[in-house]
């Protein structure tokens, strides 16, 4: 009996899995034709596992456990979302969602305000960068287990509800308590854009939401009239959203008639072919895109449009190769599921899409970890080209398929000052934890000029702002070993004063002290200086008698 009773436990989510499927499926003409025997099998089952098991359950209960694991069984992005998730799970990527107005981090245990939204809610009360959230209405945000989703659940809301918050500030005795109303906040997908220098404007873009063309658009503008005439469009750590969005953004560099990306289903309403119309706005302008390994989907359908088209350079890292389309549809319990429902490939012919099989989930998140094994972000003879996968650009390069966009100039990972030292401090989140210990001084210093250049001005000098954290780091049990800090020195200060900028000034003045030293970033800046494109790259290609820029 116990033997049958193990089988049964091992067979029943696989049943209800195919309950599930078969609902999902063909549930909608259920009703309409008569039910095959394997559905009228799978319906005795069930029934007879509610009515006959030795326990009682919750056959619901049991059905909804086995939605993640059937969609995921289909391929690595079909997904199944539950009604309590999402809401959250839309909100970012809808553009807005209903909440006070402020990012946040936790630390220390604490929940600190990092910038405040202009014009939302919490701005309009009063409340400050700096600030700590020490209760909303009745429920404490502090705590060893307070978490960012415990914040998201207590700040986001209805709209028109209110949210009563309890803050502490630098220098005020007494805690201060703000009634705020909820109300609509914008999702931005553009977070930073700046001048690099005179004539080369930065613009990051962090996802692809509804509304990231037209913040995309609106930052290439205003860095146009600061007198750019090129641009470096950062898309490291982008993992995607929706396709249109990359489209709009490719549109804006393509002469009329260029193939930007097409989709291939097994049903024709699912196949796309998107076209350049002509009507960019920026198709004279060079520009450079830098990618990593965590650039996925919308991402690497712009640098794919961008790369097959000769358009601009690609530099950074391979990709992370999702070409998979997913349709969302919402279930009658407020669910949904995202379905698979085509691949898509560059103008070129390359499907992005990495390899998976099915039923190797593991194995394929396991992706990125076995890149890093192998070298691949740290020399460009890691990367192993698919020769039976080669497709040309409009000018004749090739390029690779088989998974990801494969950069025209490799740039490794910049690990420069990777000390015992550091990685201890590290990985004790010392260094953000000093800044916020320090921030609330140099806020307050700061007064009305709240610029980087202030801030540089009032922080204390290079090696007095390391000591000073070495002494922090003492008190938090990290001794000082002067030779491994030095080797690491040059790190350790960046990451303090970009850190410390962000607390102080914001997330885009963090973005702007840390470009300061990255390579990617400057190596972009060669490339426009001195005229770089991908012409040149096929000249150097052909010269060299090789198939890419890599070596091999």
């Amino acid at each position: 009996m116990k033997n049958r009773r193990n089988v049964a436990i091992v067979l029943l989510p696989l049943l209800l899995a195919i309950g599930v499927g078969a609902g999902i499926f063909i549930g909608r003409y259920i009703t309409t034709r008569t039910m095959t025997p394997k559905q009228e099998k799978l319906k005795m089952i069930l029934s007879l596992i509610e009515s006959d098991y030795v326990d009682k359950l919750d056959i619901d209960s049991l059905i909804e456990t086995t939605f993640p694991e059937l969609l995921t069984s289909l391929d690595p992005h079909s997904a199944y979302i539950p009604a309590e998730e999402l809401q959250t799970v839309n909100d970012d990527l809808s553009g807005s969602f209903s909440g006070v107005g402020v990012s946040f981090q936790v630390i220390n245990d604490t929940v600190q305000v990092i910038e405040v939204v202009a014009g939302g809610p919490a701005e309009k009360v009063g409340i400050l960068p700096g600030d700590r959230i020490i209760y909303a209405d009745t429920i404490s945000l502090t705590g060893k287990d307070i978490s960012s989703q415990d914040v998201f659940k207590t700040l986001r809301g209805e709209k028109g509800s209110t949210v009563v918050l309890t803050i502490k500030r630098f220098g005020q005795k007494k805690n201060i308590v703000y009634d705020v109303v909820r109300g609509d906040i914008p999702v931005n997908s553009v977070d930073v854009s700046y001048m690099l220098n005179e004539n080369v404007g930065y613009v990051k873009v962090t996802k692809f939401s509804r509304n990231t063309y037209m913040e995309f658009f609106n930052a290439l503008n205003d860095l146009r009239q600061q007198g750019a005439d090129s641009f470096i469009i950062d898309l490291r750590g982008n993992s995607g959203g929706f396709m249109d969005q990359a489209i709009f953004m490719a549109n804006e560099f393509l002469p009329a008639g260029r193939l930007i990306v097409y989709t291939r289903g097994r049903k024709m309403e699912n196949e796309y072919m998107a076209m350049s119309d002509g009507r960019g706005n920026f198709q004279d302008y060079p520009i450079v895109v830098l990618t990593n390994e965590s650039s996925a989907s919308a991402s690497e359908i712009f640098a794919g449009a961008i790369q097959d088209n000769d358009r601009g350079l690609i530099i950074g890292r391979r990709t992370f190769g999702k070409g998979l389309v997913q349709n969302q549809t919402e279930l009658p319990d407020s669910s949904a599921i995202r379905l698979t429902v085509a691949r898509y490939y560059t103008p070129s012919g390359r499907s992005i899409q990495k390899e998976f099989k099915r039923g190797e989930i593991d194995k394929y998140e396991m992706d990125i970890v076995d890149r890093y094994s192998h070298g691949e972000f740290y020399n460009a003879d890691s990367i192993k080209f698919d020769k039976e996968k080669v497709f040309q650009t409009t000018n004749g390069r090739k390029v690779y398929g088989g998974g990801g966009i494969m950069p025209d100039i490799f740039v490794p990972e910049d690990t420069t000052g990777f000390t015992s030292y550091y990685m201890s401090v590290a990985n004790q989140g010392l260094i953000p934890k000093y800044a916020i210990s320090v921030s609330d001084e140099y806020r307050e210093k700061l007064g009305n000029d709240r610029s980087i250049e202030n801030l540089n001005r009032i922080l204390p000098p290079d090696q007095l702002l390391l000591e000073n954290f070495v002494a922090y780091a003492v008190k938090n049990g990290v001794p000082a070993r002067w030779y491994y800090i030095t080797k690491s020195r040059d790190l350790l200060i960046s990451q303090l004063k970009a850190v410390i900028a962000r607390d102080v000034l914001g997330y885009p003045a963090f973005i702007e002290l840390l470009n300061e030293n990255d390579n990617a970033v400057l190596n972009a800046l060669d490339q426009l200086r001195e005229g770089h494109s991908p012409v040149n790259i096929l000249n150097q290609e052909e010269s060299e008698e090789t198939d890419s820029i890599f070596s091999e």
